[in-house]
């Protein structure tokens, strides 16, 4: 019998784990610790598997089903469901790792490795925080000179000229690191000399 919100709820924990079926191998997994994990049963290759959800009510009744129904269509098409969330893991970290701003933090703990002073650390830091709007969760190998300008427009139009210069300069270090350590091929601050407008002259007495 197909599960209900309701009677989920009503589920109470026992001495032993409950397995309470909703159909199409999808399982609700009632801990003795009161507990609700959902799970799927299937097999692959002649294997007996089982794949992990989540817990409920973090993934409702009708999420669960979502992944189960999607989990069936990689076993329709040859594909084990359990590899392919460890892959999409994978996918993900290595993904996460080689954003804009896990790159420029990487960078930052470098100079602090390398001893640089404080001072510097911080404006470093200030600076390069203001490009984590536009550009912080963005592939840093994807990221085209038209974007690094739309970060800096906005320091920019804050009226801080000579901190959107600075920006430009420390986005270019961060993409050169990057470059260094394989994950970009070029550095797009380059295409964009003379796209900022230009420094005041300091006055002189």
């Amino acid at each position: 019998m197909a599960l209900t919100d309701v009677a989920i709820r009503a589920l109470k924990a026992g001495g032993t784990l409950q397995k309470v079926s909703d159909g199409g191998g999808l399982q609700l997994w009632v801990q003795p610790n009161g507990s609700k994990l959902w799970r799927m049963a299937f097999r692959f290759n002649g294997a007996q598997k089982t794949l992990s959800f989540g817990a409920y009510p973090e993934i409702s009744l009708s999420d669960a089903r979502k992944k189960r129904d999607e989990a069936k269509a990689l076993l329709a098409s040859g594909i084990d469901p359990s590899q392919q969330k460890r892959l999409d893991k994978l996918t993900k970290a290595i993904s996460d790792a080689t954003t804009f701003k896990s790159v420029a933090e990487e960078y930052l703990d470098k100079m602090r490795r390398e001893g640089r002073a404080e001072a510097t650390l911080t404006k470093t830091e200030w600076l390069l925080r203001m490009a984590y709007p536009v550009l912080g969760v963005r592939p840093i190998a994807e990221i085209k000179a038209p974007e690094i300008l739309a970060a800096l427009k906005k320091v920019e139009a804050r009226g801080i000229l000579e901190s959107a210069h600075r920006l430009r300069s420390n986005i270019g270090t961060v993409f050169r690191y990057a470059i260094a350590t394989g994950r970009a091929e070029s550095d797009p601050t380059s295409h964009l000399k003379g796209a900022l407008t230009a420094r005041q002259p300091k006055n002189r007495a």
